[in-house]
């Protein structure tokens, strides 16, 4: 597998909805071995074929990149790269009071 590379460019704001789908799509990708352009916003992530294992790996790429701790139920609680991101942006915007940030 090749990490890709669709980071936002210097001067983007990472927890925008905008850099935070950028980021998941790519991670997405990644793991499924798809090019970005392949991945449905949409779609339920385990019918994209997106396993447990990588569920579970995403949740640790999030906490990494974001300083946010997530349920490891989050690829299920919010099945698609469009809820996700829309979870991620509230999360970050501290819309949820029960947020803990390392």
């Amino acid at each position: 597998m090749t990490e890709t590379t669709t980071t936002p460019t210097t001067g983007t704001d990472i927890n925008s909805p905008t850099a935070i789908r950028a980021w998941l799509l790519d991670r997405v990708a990644y793991y499924l071995e798809l090019p970005v352009a392949d991945i449905d916003e949409g779609a339920a992530l385990a019918e994209l074929g997106l396993d447990s294992v990588y569920a579970l790996t995403l949740c640790g790429d999030v906490e990494d990149r974001f300083g946010l701790v997530v349920e490891p139920t989050m690829a299920w609680d919010h099945p698609t790269v469009d809820a996700i991101t829309a979870h991620l942006a509230g999360e970050l915007a501290g819309q949820a009071p029960d947020i803990e940030v390392r």
